[in-house]
């Protein structure tokens, strides 16, 4: 079940999304962090931020919509009252990282370059639940190679884009993420969800204090898929695997579409083992299967040369 990827090793390919999994330490009574492959945090900011009002998640027919708006405790707090705690663990912590400007997206990494403890960075580049930063970044080919490059000049550790989905053609984001230095990306973060009238969203359930949420769960699954495969294909670097992973059978889809891993994030919201099982299952999808490696299921499906277009 081991993978490796972009200088890291993880004892099998299942990650607990940011946003859905709050600083991994909360779920430590109730599962073993060690099973999973790797733990990405909470988005970090230079600052605290209290995030958006409530009522931030409503449930739809397939899925869920979120407008939490990145709280987070800031990038010194974590470091001193987080880090140290996740240091102790075995499994991959990865840190992903915000900001309003490329200025606070490189301190914050420059902060964190400062402290052990972490395997490597994801560039939050995609959020559409906060004004300012994440998606701004992500839909726009000049400010993401930006913040990409005046990361990598201080960034030490692996450096992983997490990409938006809710853009024409994935194909040139991911292109310029790599060519900006990037190690791997992650996709696809939330689709942006509908913004009703509010009566409308009363009477649905889905009123969300921050306005529009952004849609995840079972409900992206198959188009999260194919900008899955679409970036494998346009990039040599690896690609991180997310959308509407329920169970094992998901997370194999996403490997043999050419994904090296993938993120478990609406599943921890009602299931808190998702993430262990999800591995269980995986192992077992593979056993059933005769395939001795996981990575088996990438090769099977994944292009000999990726084709640049």
């Amino acid at each position: 079940m081991a993978v490796e990827f972009a200088g890291l090793r993880l004892n099998n390919p299942v990650i607990a999304a940011s946003g859905t999994f709050g600083y991994g330490l909360e779920w430590e009574s109730i599962l073993d962090l060690n099973e999973l492959g790797g733990l990405v945090t909470k988005g970090l900011s230079l600052e605290p931020m209290p995030g958006n009002p409530p009522p931030r998640l409503a449930v739809t027919p397939s899925g869920m919509l979120n407008s939490v708006g990145l709280q987070n405790v800031g990038v010194e707090a974590f470091i001193r009252e987080k880090l140290p705690r996740l240091a102790a663990l075995r499994t991959v912590v990865i840190a992903n990282v915000f900001g309003k400007s490329v200025d606070e997206y490189t301190e914050v990494v420059r902060r964190l370059e400062t402290a052990g403890g972490l395997a490597a960075y994801e560039l939050n580049l995609s959020s559409p639940n906060s004004k300012g930063g994440g998606m701004v970044f992500g839909s726009d080919l000049k400010l993401l190679a930006e913040v990409i490059t005046s990361v990598r000049k201080i960034c030490r550790r692996p450096l992983l884009a997490k990409l938006t989905p809710n853009v024409p053609d994935v194909a040139p984001f991911a292109q310029a993420a790599e060519a900006a230095g990037a190690d791997a990306i992650s996709l696809v973060n939330t689709f942006t969800g509908p913004h009703p009238e509010r009566a409308e969203r009363e009477a649905s359930g889905q009123t969300l204090g921050g306005g529009a949420g952004g849609l995840s769960g079972p409900a992206i699954h198959e188009e999260a898929l194919r900008l899955v495969s679409r970036a494998v294909r346009s990039v040599k670097i690896p690609v991180i695997g997310i959308g509407g992973i329920l169970c094992g059978a998901d997370a194999a889809a996403f490997l043999q579409a050419g994904a090296v891993a993938v993120q478990i994030g609406t599943a921890n919201f009602y299931d808190p083992l998702a993430t262990v099982r999800i591995a269980r299952e995986l192992n077992h999808y593979c056993r059933r299967l005769g395939i001795s490696s996981v990575g088996e299921l990438r090769r099977q499906n994944s292009p000999a040369t990726p084709a640049h277009q």
